[in-house]
């Protein structure tokens, strides 16, 4: 029965992944690491479930706050860099000499 949590985190991360990859806003950005972190608290509350211990849960829920700040910090700086540039690509970070990677 567990199983299938499992597979649907794998599905989720997967998702997640994907959209790391191939997006180039920064607002899918976040919301692709959010699935990744989801993905990785379901694992973990399975992984809790499977062996009957509450400690799946409880580091669930400190990955939650973790990504609830990730979230607060992000958007806040997502806000300033449009109010800077007048967009959220990834090609506006290149171009100011953000990033020194070519996209």
């Amino acid at each position: 029965m567990l199983e299938k949590y499992y597979i649907v985190a794998i599905l989720m991360f997967i998702i997640g992944l994907i959209g790391i990859i191939k997006r180039q806003n920064l607002i899918m950005l976040f919301i692709s690491s959010e699935i990744l972190l989801n993905a990785a608290n379901l694992a973990l509350v399975t992984a809790g479930a499977s062996h009957k211990d509450i400690e799946g849960q409880i580091f669930a829920l400190f990955v939650m706050g973790v990504a609830a700040c990730e979230v607060a910090v992000g958007i806040a700086l997502c806000v300033l860099w449009y109010r800077k540039t007048g967009t959220l690509e990834l090609s506006s970070l290149a171009e100011k000499g953000e990033i020194k990677w070519k996209i």
